[in-house]
């Protein structure tokens, strides 16, 4: 007596890629080995990353500043060279993380293969993220160190509140990375990141408040700028340089954090769209 054993085979349905983060504690595997690999350029990476903002802060700190003489911030009057050091550190944060989540991720995801590889392992692609995200905001907290430490040998500011400016420029590098992340999902080579430095970065720096007052803005634009990132960064970090505590501070914390959380979001489903994961 034969009997026929009917299977039937049911297709598991494919996870959305906009589910919540999957992290476990693999990324730290996979950020040291980012860092045993930089370790090597350390060096002429610190000087290509703190030579840029230095030559700005010179060029226009002590030569324009001349110039401008003072600058009024919430009703103190303030030299222009502590008012462009406070923001272009911002800038600093902001340049740095962008660039490690932009170029460099870009080149291990798509060029060299680096993060197919370390799938081979027990990683999966949401701790490959994570770690990338957190890698790019070291490498900016580095360059900021760096420059922070050349601002209190110039003399600038000597508060100890730049302990605290430290911290949240932190956070502006968690900030800025995520954010990139989400152009290094999308891109198809690298002249896709041309359209985030010219339509996204470089307007910012001339709309946050790092050159001049936002005051000098008309009221739509200004508006419109007191909700960037980068304008946040630079209205809690320049009152600490000034040696007094940011008003409002909680709001524009809350902008920041608002900001990281939601692009790291986008930037980890529309990776795990690319890869399918």
């Amino acid at each position: 007596m034969n009997t026929t054993t009917a299977t039937t085979t049911t297709n598991a349905p494919t996870p959305s890629p906009w589910r919540a983060p999957e992290i476990s504690l693999r990324w730290w595997p996979v950020f040291l080995r980012n860092l045993l690999v930089w370790r090597k350029l350390a060096i002429p990476s610190l000087i290509g990353n703190i030579a840029e903002p230095l030559i700005w802060l010179v060029a226009f700190g002590y030569g324009m500043g001349a110039l401008v003489g003072q600058v009024a911030v919430d009703g103190v009057k303030v030299p222009y060279i502590l008012f462009l050091a406070s923001g272009s550190i911002c800038m600093s944060a902001m340049n740095a993380a962008s660039f490690e989540a932009l170029y460099s991720a870009f080149s291990r995801m798509h060029v060299q293969k680096t993060w197919d590889g370390i799938m081979n392992a027990p990683v999966g692609l949401d701790d490959i993220v994570m770690a990338e995200m957190l890698w790019a905001a070291f490498k900016s907290i580095f360059t900021v160190t760096a420059i922070l430490f050349v601002m209190l040998g110039l003399g600038i500011s000597h508060s100890p509140k730049l302990i605290v400016a430290w911290l949240v420029l932190i956070g502006a590098g968690i900030t800025f990375s995520s954010i990139a992340l989400i152009f290094n999902a999308l891109a198809k080579g690298y002249d896709f990141f041309t359209y985030y430095f010219t339509l996204f970065m470089t307007p910012m720096m001339f709309l946050s408040g790092v050159f001049f007052p936002l005051e000098q803005l008309p009221s739509a634009v200004k508006a419109v700028a007191a909700w960037l990132p980068l304008t946040n960064a630079v209205a809690l970090v320049r009152p600490l340089f000034m040696d007094q505590w940011p008003a409002d501070w909680w709001l524009h914390a809350a902008v920041l954090a608002v900001y990281a959380l939601v692009a790291f979001w986008i930037a980890l489903a529309l990776t795990r769209k690319r890869f399918k994961a």
